[in-house]
């Protein structure tokens, strides 16, 4: 029932569900990425509470950047004096926090000096990293007049923001591997440019939808009450590119499963609708078993109190519930029933018109014979085949061998016992014989001997 609209109007069908599913898509355009903190517990833990009133009473402590300053060491005192600069600096700005003066420390041997700069923003927040980046922007400055010197920002802000920036610069890279080689794989198995490439469009289809449904859920407040979450309004920073490795991986498995049913339809004859029909009705139980499975079991990690195992279990629930629903009962169908002979292009398009024995189109294909085997067994040349309706004891093909009791089978020249009469003893009449009566050969009892007349039964 659900492949019907697929079969009958691909093409409509087709456009209908890749609209549905860039729809749903489309709020991924708008992801944010950050570490999970302290920002994502609910407020109604007692603890998470009780840090909130200490980080407003003692801002300092709460949010802390961490600068730190590698020079000479007897450019010692050139360095204090820097950092006593950028700390007047920090003072007159109210992303910094003021409760507490900030004390410069100095290693053993002169040559490292370090100080932590307060603010008064949550780790996660936007004041949090604009102050990072104002304090990154002003340490080399006022560094500039101590040679040698080599200054960094560190701490919380720091660490996430860094990490996030690193997997935004690699994600690129990961992303370009995996489609090639998924294209490659495609290519050697199916021989087919048209199935690695439609494979890869619908993974990256379903895996885009699932980010959307997660973009749509955990950056706004409206799910906050059904998932029992405190929004920050960004999704965690490590997330995408693990959903993106794992979700592909699962939406191949059914995908070079659900494809290479259809394909053996085809090769068997099947025009390509049919073959659609039949490959994916043959493994449509497999698939919808294993989805229900892991979406029941990715389903648990949404009641989960961390936000990133909520945000994991989320998107790949819906990830796998649109790839089995959606892109395998819709689109794959539609598209491979709107493409025709092309889906195998530029291997043989013949596949799903028959096989090497049928002629004439997809609707009216004439089926040739096939020319029977011919006998391979040992003596099949110098036998003629059935083609009487002799009685079996009138079948006695001349074979040179010995049986197991040593005896020669006497040659057709040689008289033979009539059919009514088949244990009667015969006599060898061949040159240089010793005119011993001869008996036809029988089985013996526990023996493995068969006759060579069987040939003929199995005609």
């Amino acid at each position: 029932m659900l492949l019907r609209p697929a079969l009958v109007r691909p093409v409509l069908t087709l456009v209908v569900s890749v609209g549905a599913l860039l729809l749903l898509a489309l709020p991924a355009l708008d992801m944010k990425l950050k570490q999970p903190g302290s920002d994502d517990l609910s407020r109604d833990i007692p603890v998470v509470r009780a840090m909130d009133r200490l980080t407003e009473a003692f801002p300092s402590k709460g949010t802390v950047h961490q600068v730190a300053v590698r020079a000479p060491a007897d450019r010692a005192a050139d360095v204090e004096a820097a950092l006593g600069r950028l700390l007047k600096r920090t003072a007159g700005n109210d992303l910094f926090a003021h409760d507490q003066t900030p004390t410069i420390r100095t290693s053993a041997d002169n040559r490292v000096h370090t100080v932590q700069v307060g603010t008064p923003h949550s780790p996660k927040s936007d004041g949090a990293r604009d102050s990072l980046e104002l304090l990154r922007d002003w340490v080399p400055q006022a560094m500039e007049g101590v040679p040698g010197a080599e200054s960094a920002v560190g701490g919380k802000v720091a660490q996430g923001l860094d990490f996030t920036g690193h997997l935004e610069g690699r994600m690129p890279w990961v992303v370009g591997f995996v489609l090639l080689l998924t294209f490659v794989t495609m290519v050697l198995i199916f021989r087919s440019l048209a199935v690695a490439l439609s494979a890869i469009l619908l993974n990256l289809l379903s895996t885009a939808a699932s980010f959307g449904v997660l973009v749509a859920v955990f950056q706004h407040t409206w799910a906050e009450g059904l998932l029992d979450f405190h929004s920050s309004g960004a999704v965690v920073s490590w997330l995408p590119l693990f959903l993106f490795v794992v979700l592909f991986g699962i939406s191949m498995d059914y995908h070079v499963f659900v494809v290479s049913r259809i394909r053996e339809t085809a090769q068997n004859g099947a025009t390509v609708k049919d073959a659609v029909r039949e490959g994916i009705t043959r493994s449509a139980g497999v698939v919808t078993s294993a989805a229900i499975v892991m979406v029941g079991v990715f389903s648990i990690f949404g009641t989960l109190s961390m936000v990133e195992f909520k945000q994991l279990g989320v998107g790949l629930a819906a990830a796998i519930l649109l790839d089995a629903m959606v892109i395998r009962a819709f689109v794959l169908p539609a598209l491979m029933t709107a493409l025709g002979k092309w889906n195998w292009w530029p291997g043989d398009r013949s596949t799903g018109r028959g096989d090497q024995h049928a002629t004439g189109s997809d609707d009216t294909r004439q089926l040739r014979p096939v020319p029977a085997a011919q006998p391979h067994y040992a003596g099949a040349q110098h036998q003629q085949p059935y083609t009487n309706r002799q009685s079996y004891a009138d079948q006695q093909p001349y074979v040179d061998r010995q049986d197991y009791s040593g005896s020669r089978v006497v040659p057709p020249s040689a008289p033979r016992t009539s059919s009514s009469n088949r244990s009667t003893a015969t006599t060898d009449l061949t040159p240089g014989s010793s005119g011993r009566e001869q008996v036809p050969p029988r089985r013996r009892e526990g023996s493995l001997y068969i006759p060579r007349r069987a040939p003929s039964l199995l005609r």
